[in-house]
């Protein structure tokens, strides 16, 4: 006759019960099932988002943040989000990119794990040279020259926008960033899962970075 005595689980808080014939060989299953502590926290990157006002900084991250389109306003001094992916944590400081605003950009560098340089591809002849500018004082500043960057070429659904290669010539990132951790991605609020594709690419540059040895 089998004489069938339930046993209560290890962790002695679900009550699950089992028969001692199969408690011994699935002991570790219902370990792991019943036992199972709580998910290692993600990591936490802390970046700089720059860009030109009207570029789409403020847009891009809001939306990546869910946050409800009526509410964006621009902004003109700096503002830090937490921007939640499935692997990692991105504390954003977003710093307003307006004539009187960028001469204050390299005060906020310091801290920065990676860059995020938000660009209008649509944009005038004038303004595009200024940006161009701008990411190439980024490149070669002391406090970000060796950081991953994130280039988007925004706006990619206007009709003026330029392609991601007409941008990548014209600001002479090839030569320029040589050697660098950069990429280059097209984007637009149209299409937020290419954007998301792309913060996640940075974050692998990010982890890889982590597990570099340490420079003396």
């Amino acid at each position: 006759n089998w004489h069938l005595h339930a046993t209560i689980c290890c962790c002695g808080v679900c009550g699950f019960r089992t028969c001692p014939l199969i408690r011994e060989g699935c002991s570790e299953c219902f370990r792991a099932l019943c036992c199972k502590g709580p998910p290692p926290p993600r990591p936490e990157y802390d970046l700089v988002c720059i860009g030109l006002t009207g570029s789409g900084k403020t847009s891009l991250l809001s939306q990546l943040c869910s946050e409800s389109p009526e509410n964006i306003v621009s902004t003109t001094g700096f503002s830090i989000k937490a921007v939640p992916f499935q692997n990692a944590i991105l504390n954003v400081k977003e710093l307003g990119g307006a004539d009187n605003i960028r001469k204050y950009w390299s005060r906020y560098y310091q801290g920065s794990q990676g860059v995020i340089f938000v660009l209008d591809s649509a944009s005038s002849e004038d303004d595009l040279e200024t940006a161009r500018n701008e990411l190439h004082s980024a490149l070669q500043h002391p406090q970000l020259c060796t950081l991953p960057f994130l280039i988007l070429a925004n706006h990619q659904d206007k009709p003026a926008a330029r392609s991601v290669q007409e941008i990548k010539k014209y600001f002479e990132l090839e030569p320029l960033a040589r050697g660098k951790r950069w990429i280059l991605k097209p984007c637009s609020l149209d299409d937020m899962e290419a954007v998301k594709d792309s913060f996640s690419l940075l974050i692998n540059l990010l982890e890889e970075r982590d597990f570099e040895p340490s420079r003396m």
